[in-house]
């Protein structure tokens, strides 16, 4: 529940309460004007899709394999356009690590009950 909350909280709070970090960040990135919208609101929308499918719980080994993949793209993004985000007080980015952990063991376990199903 916990990790199905971040997901949707975070895109709710980029899309509606605070959009101008993200339109910041990407115009770090050189993106801005109509393509900086598209990718904000489509990485709001991915980050609340992924919120839901959590709570569904159909499908989690690819749910996982996504979140992981999101991250570190997320994580390998922020790095080059907005290095600072490492030494942030709030952890924006550290904060990946230990969630990329816990997504990981997730996905083991459902890789392990799956496999004893079998």
């Amino acid at each position: 529940m916990s990790l199905s909350f971040l997901w949707i909280f975070t895109g709710i709070t980029s899309a509606f309460f605070a959009p101008d970090v993200g339109y910041e960040i990407l115009a770090k990135a050189g993106v801005t004007g109509s393509l900086a919208s598209l990718c904000l609101y489509s990485g709001s929308a991915l980050d609340v899709m992924i919120g839901v499918w959590i709570l569904v719980g159909r499908g989690m080994k690819a749910c996982y394999l996504l979140q992981m993949l999101l991250i570190v793209v997320y994580t390998i993004l922020l790095s080059f356009i907005a290095p600072s985000f490492w030494l942030h007080p709030f952890g924006p980015v550290t904060k990946n690590l230990p969630l990329l952990v816990l997504i990981y063991i997730l996905y083991s376990r459902e890789v392990q009950e799956s496999s004893d199903r079998v």
